[in-house]
């Protein structure tokens, strides 16, 4: 399982929203230069986000997007399976997957079920606040 660059995003502009609440709407241009990422990728991100309840946008002057939640009720584990589709080690334990023929003779289910459960209960527990609490500046890398 490899986190790709639109889950890493996401969290990286849910950070900069959620510190930057008292600014109102911020305009993806700003969070785009600030975090050194292609604006037209995250407004390939963007849509999702706001979507799904984490963001909301104004167009025109003063407008932008702005998080909609508190940064405490934002689990890196909801953000992640948004972006990601699922957080699953192996195909047989994705989201919809076709019941695997071999899975009662399988060895190895066990453990992948039980590290795709370590995993979640991981990213289910780190909210963006806790991600807010680090000490980095204004400068995040995730």
């Amino acid at each position: 399982m490899m986190i790709s660059t639109r889950g890493r995003y996401a969290l990286r502009v849910l950070i900069e929203l959620a510190e930057h609440t008292d600014k109102g709407y911020v305009p993806m241009k700003e969070v785009a230069e600030r975090q050194g990422i292609s604006l037209k990728y995250l407004e390939q991100i963007i849509p999702v986000l706001s979507k799904n309840g984490f963001v909301e946008g104004l167009q025109g002057k003063g407008g932008g997007y702005r998080l909609i939640k508190p940064p405490e009720d934002c689990r890196v584990g909801d953000i992640l399976r948004l972006t990601e589709g699922n957080l699953a080690p192996v195909a047989c334990l994705e989201r919809g997957a076709k019941p695997c023929e071999r899975i009662h003779e399988c060895r190895t289910y066990p453990m992948w079920e039980a590290f795709h459960q370590i995993v979640n209960d991981y990213f289910d527990n780190k909210t963006l606040a806790d991600l807010m609490k680090s000490d980095t500046g204004d400068n995040y890398v995730i």
